[in-house]
């Protein structure tokens, strides 16, 4: 079966290209010769902790209007779960085995090819191309420029405020200041009296605001950076999550059949003063449960905040009238694991790591034109929407598996652009190919089409240790591949070779199979089960 994992992963694009399934595409709505202006917003470590994906808990009435009048896939799943990696996958729509970029230390035009990347198509074609806040990664791997001037058309805009992210801006009990994980904060006593994401908002609304008087169409990508650690917010947030009204990870214990190999000893949150004070063995030490309770607390309000960010970006393009000629896709780089399998941040090729929200909002053809007098993206304040009020609309959700590999073509198809052709098996000289596809024809597709998508991530070394979750590509010794469809995910941990970045499946450390009607948390590991020997090579 690991022949046939290497026969899948090469003639997988291929075989995207060519599956058949029933469609109910309103094509003639989209123009190539109308070229739609794009939003696209991609938030930090967000994983599907919200209420249009079916949380109870996590009030985001923003991105739930924004789902109501959307395309959304409940399945979609990012290439690698750390954010260099994923980024440049999906901005350049090439996997990580073809970026070469597994860590955050070498830039892809110098280290992999000349790779064309989304914003630079839709720049060559007309638009003005704008970056706020965190898009491609910061430092190494985008050249420290963003990728700048081939990607964008004016300087990338960071917020002043990204460089006390870090620092010791979080109040503790004994009244000093510390580097915390949990860190909800008063946003009037932080330095210059602001955080990185407001200020993200502020210049896309004056960036929305000229495009439209210059007239000409745009690509605006606005990266937000919550609800990456440290969980800072404003303070006012946790009053939508009592604590008493938290409740732990369904599974929060490690499982007994996971893997070494594969259990991520999320050592980035262990450097956290309030986190090491815990004093947690490592690497499966578990953090005690009431600790276990701040950190979901303060997530999910990091994740309101967020909302509340995304909330005003799209008020103010619904007021400024470009609401109706713009395409927003909302995402995010990865998940985050929230005490699941015992584990915390990403690192690991589980859903709660590789799932991510996904939507795009084309309008006059996910939803109608708003009634005269009537708005498409008013802002909804948080404090005063009604907890379970869904707002109008149902937008087009669909189950089927997709991949964030997939966002180039799917995207530079709604704005009214030819979509860049797929990438042979050998792609180093050709700047411009995609390896994912268009999923266009899949926003109204029927339930029943089979599709699969592919994650990785490094280890070096069979068992946990302290560059486990991030090692460099020099110390990479293991390869986890893992495919997710619609029935199961299965992963392998083979042999990996930093030197000329090849895989040898034909030595395999560990495997894991999931079947996900009867697991759907991913906590009971099939793949020693000889019974199962048979259904793994039937299901590849």
């Amino acid at each position: 079966f690991c022949l046939i994992f290497i026969f899948l992963c090469s003639f997988y694009v291929e075989s995207k290209w060519t599956r058949k399934h029933k469609i109910y595409r309103d094509v003639q709505k989209i123009s190539t010769k109308e070229k739609k202006n794009v939003l696209f917003i991609v938030a930090d470590d967000l994983r599907t902790s919200l209420h249009c994906y079916g949380d109870q808990i996590v009030k985001s009435p923003n991105i739930d209007q924004l789902a109501s009048k959307s395309a959304v896939f409940q399945n979609a799943f990012a290439q690698q779960a750390v954010c260099a990696p994923s980024r440049t996958s999906f901005l350049t729509s090439r996997r990580p085995d073809t970026t070469k970029l597994y860590d955050f230390g070498s830039y892809w035009r110098v280290h992999a090819g000349n790779y064309s990347t989304l914003p630079q198509y839709f720049k060559e074609n007309g638009y003005i191309t704008m970056s706020v806040g965190k898009v491609f990664h910061p430092g190494i791997s985008s050249n420290h420029t963003d990728d700048y001037p081939y990607s964008w058309s004016i300087p990338p805009y960071h917020p002043s405020a990204e460089k006390y992210e870090n620092a010791k801006t979080c109040r503790g009990s004994d009244g000093k200041l510390h580097a915390n994980l949990v860190c909800p904060v008063a946003v009037s006593q932080v330095p210059e009296g602001t955080l990185p994401d407001i200020q993200s908002t502020e210049e896309a609304i004056w960036l929305l605001k000229a495009a439209k008087e210059k007239g000409s169409p745009f690509f605006l990508a606005v990266g937000y950076h919550k609800p990456h650690i440290p969980l800072r917010y404003p303070q006012e947030f946790l009053k939508l999550y009592p604590l008493e009204e938290v409740t732990l990870a369904p599974d929060p214990e490690i499982p007994e059949g996971l893997p070494a190999v594969a259990y991520n000893p999320w050592t980035d949150i262990r450097k956290r003063e309030d986190v090491k004070a815990l004093n947690i063995s490592f690497p499966y030490g578990p953090i005690p449960k009431d600790f276990q309770l701040l950190i979901r607390q303060s997530y999910f309000a990091a994740v309101s905040y967020l909302d509340s960010q995304v909330g005003q970006l799209l008020d103010n393009l619904d007021k400024l009238g470009l609401a109706k000629n713009t395409v927003v896709v909302f995402t995010s780089d990865h998940g985050w694991s929230l005490g699941e399998h015992g584990e915390w941040a990403k690192y690991s090729n589980f859903d709660v790591a590789t799932g991510v929200p996904l939507m795009f909002y084309v309008p006059n053809i996910t939803a109608p034109f708003p009634q005269p007098g009537k708005r498409t993206f008013p802002f909804i304040d948080p404090f005063d929407h009604v907890p379970g009020k869904i707002p109008p609309g149902k937008g087009l959700v669909s189950s089927i598996v997709v991949e964030l590999v997939d966002l180039f073509p799917t995207i530079a198809e709604l704005a009214g652009l030819n979509v860049p052709p797929p990438c042979p098996k050998t792609s180093f000289d050709i700047q411009l190919c995609t390896e994912g596809i268009s999923i266009v024809d899949l926003f109204n597709a029927s339930s029943d089409v089979e599709a699969i998508a592919y994650s990785q991530y490094p280890r070096p070394a069979d068992h946990p240790q302290w560059n486990s979750d991030l090692p460099h590509l020099r110390d990479i010794r293991i390869m986890g591949y893992s495919i997710r469809s619609c029935d199961y995910r299965y992963t392998v941990w083979v042999e990996f070779n930093p030197l000329n970045y090849t895989a040898n499946f034909l030595n395999v450390y560990a495997g894991e199979l999931y079947l996900l009607e009867t697991d759907p948390n991913q906590d009971n590991n099939l793949y020693n089960h000889t019974e199962f020997v048979n259904l793994i090579k039937e299901f590849l």
